[in-house]
C-alpha cells in the first residue's frame, strides 16, 4: 500500500484545519510563483533535440524540484478553503513504506504490476483504455473486444454515455444505474472471454462518490482485486468529495490509483513547471491518499492532448524521475490529437509508447482524438501501443536510440497537430457482433506496422 493507513485521518483532519485561503490565492501566492522558483533553482531545461530525455541529471533535477514545490505549495481542498500541508520527512516514509510492485487481478490471470526502471528490459504493464464514451447498444460488445487482446494486463473500460436511453447525468439515478450497469458488463465480457479474474479499472461511469460506493460488490462490481481512480484536481487540489472516494476505496479493500493531469500551458507554464508539477502529484498521491500507484497524462492546454515534442519530453522526463527516486509503479496515458483508423494516430500511439516505455513507466493507451468523440476508441491502437512497449523493453533499447526513433515518428505528424482528422468510430472499424477489426481495419493494421518496422521501431513479432 502507500503511506500507512492512519495517516488518512491526519490527512483529513489537516484539510480542515490547515491554513485557510481563497482558491485564487492560493493559485496565485503559492502555486505559480512556487513552480517558477523551483524550475530556476534547479535549474530544469527542456531541449526540444530530445523528445525523449536522455540525462539522469535532469531527470534528478525535476525530483528535486517537485520535492521542494510540493513542500512549498501544500494541497488545496475546495470544500474548506484549507491549505494541507506535508514535511519533508513525510515524504520519505510514506516512499520508503511503498513495496515497488503489487499483483493486480486473481487466479491465473493475476499479472505483477511493478514499479519499472528506466531503460527496464521488463515489459510495462499493459492496460487499455479508451478513455470516450460509448453507446449503451455497444458498451458490452467494445469491453469483449478489449479483453480478447492477448497483450492486454488490465482495462479500463469504455465509459457509458446512456442508460435505458437516457442520457447518464452526474449526481442523478441514472449515474447510479448507467456505474452499476458498465461494472457488470465488464465482469460479463471479462468471464465470455475467460479473463473472469482480470484486473479491472472500474468504473470511468461513476463521478459522484456514491455512485462509487454504489458498484463495490466483489460479486457484482468492482472488485477488491480491481482498482480504482481518484482525481486530484487542476492544479494541486482536492476536495471533500475525492477524499471520500480514496477513503472508500481503501476501507473497501481495492487498489488505489492517483489519477492527475499536469496541463501544459496552464498554471505551470511550460514544459519544465508542468514536468515538475507531474512528478509532483505522485507525492500528492502517495501521501494525500495512499495511492498505490500513479495514473499520468499531462495534456496539452490548447489540443487535449501529450505526443507532441513538449509534451513526450514532459512524459519522459518525469516518468525518469519518479523511476530514479522512487519505487512507486506508474502509468502513462497517452492523449492522441487524431482518431482511430488514421495513420496519424499509429505514429502518435508508437511515440508516446516508446517514450514512455523506455523512461519507466507502465502503459495506459491510448485516448484517441482528444478524448472528445463517443464512440470513436478501438482495441487496435492499444494494440500496437502494447506491441510497441513489448518490443522496447524486451530489445533493450537505450533511450538514445529511441529518442532518435521518436524524432522521426513526430515529423510524420506534429505539424498536423492543429487540425488532426477524428478518424472513424468502433463500428466503422469492427464486426461488432464478433467484437474483432474488420478487414479493411486488419488490413491496415498490418501496413502500418510495416511502415513503423522499417523507421526502427522494434515489435516483438
Amino acid at each position: 500500500m502507500g503511506a500507512p493507513p492512519y495517516r488518512i485521518w491526519e490527512m483529513i483532519n489537516r484539510s480542515e484545519t490547515g491554513i485557510f485561503m481563497e482558491e485564487k490565492d492560493f493559485v496565485r501566492k503559492r502555486l505559480i510563483p512556487e513552480i517558477q522558483k523551483t524550475v530556476k533553482k534547479h535549474e530544469v531545461k527542456y531541449d526540444p533535440a530530445f523528445p525523449v530525455n536522455i540525462s539522469d541529471t535532469m531527470a534528478d533535477k525535476v525530483w528535486n524540484a517537485a520535492v521542494d514545490a510540493f513542500l512549498a505549495i501544500g494541497v488545496y481542498n475546495k470544500s474548506t478553503h484549507r491549505v494541507i500541508s506535508f514535511t519533508e520527512e513525510e515524504i520519505k516514509e510514506a516512499f520508503l513504506s511503498l513495496p515497488g510492485s503489487y499483483i493486480f487481478g486473481a487466479g491465473k490471470d493475476a499479472r505483477p504490476f511493478i514499479a519499472r526502471e528506466i531503460e527496464d528490459k521488463r515489459p510495462p504493464f499493459m492496460l487499455y483504455s479508451p478513455d470516450i464514451t460509448y453507446d449503451e447498444s455497444d458498451h458490452l460488445k467494445a469491453c469483449v473486444a478489449y479483453l480478447k487482446e492477448p497483450l492486454l494486463d488490465g482495462l479500463c473500460a469504455p465509459i457509458l454515455e446512456n442508460f435505458f436511453g437516457d442520457k447518464i447525468n452526474s449526481h442523478s439515478p441514472t449515474e447510479l444505474g448507467g456505474s452499476l450497469m458498465h461494472a457488470m458488463n465488464l465482469l460479463e465480457a471479462a468471464r465470455l472471454v475467460g479473463r473472469p479474474g482480470v484486473h479491472l479499472v472500474a468504473v470511468g461511469t461513476a463521478e459522484a462518490d456514491s455512485s462509487q460506493i454504489h458498484v463495490s460488490s466483489n460479486e457484482y462490481g468492482v472488485r477488491t482485486t480491481d482498482s480504482r481512480l481518484v482525481a486530484s484536481t487542476t492544479e494541486l487540489e482536492t476536495n471533500n468529495e475525492l477524499l471520500n472516494k480514496g477513503l472508500h476505496y481503501h476501507q473497501f479493500g481495492c487498489y488505489s490509483g492517483n489519477l492527475a493531469g499536469a496541463i501544459f500551458g496552464g498554471y505551470a507554464g511550460g514544459a519544465e513547471g508542468t514536468a515538475v508539477l507531474q512528478t509532483a502529484y505522485h507525492i500528492m498521491g502517495n501521501l494525500l491518499y495512499s495511492s498505490h500507484y500513479e495514473q499520468n497524462f499531462p495534456f496539452h492546454l490548447k489540443y487535449g492532448s501529450n505526443t507532441g515534442t513538449e509534451m513526450l519530453w514532459i512524459t519522459s522526463v518525469y516518468s525518469q524521475a519518479i523511476a530514479r527516486n522512487t519505487k512507486m509503479p506508474q502509468t502513462s496515458n497517452g492523449f492522441a490529437n487524431a482518431g482511430p483508423g488514421t495513420e496519424m494516430l499509429y505514429y502518435e500511439t508508437a511515440a508516446h509508447s516508446l517514450a514512455s516505455t523506455v523512461s519507466g513507466a507502465n502503459l495506459w493507451e491510448m485516448a484517441p482524438a482528444r478524448n472528445k468523440y463517443p464512440n470513436r476508441g478501438t482495441p487496435l491502437e492499444c494494440r500496437l501501443a502494447a506491441e510497441v512497449g513489448y518490443g522496447a523493453a524486451l530489445s533493450g533499447m537505450t533511450r538514445k536510440d529511441a529518442n532518435a526513433i521518436v524524432k522521426k515518428l513526430v515529423k510524420k505528424y506534429e505539424e498536423n497537430i492543429p487540425d488532426a482528422p477524428i478518424g472513424k468510430t468502433f463500428r466503422e472499424m469492427y464486426a461488432v457482433e464478433r467484437a474483432i477489426p474488420n478487414k479493411e481495419a486488419a488490413d491496415q493494421y498490418k501496413e502500418i506496422k510495416r511502415d513503423l518496422k522499417n523507421l526502427g521501431v522494434p515489435f516483438p513479432y
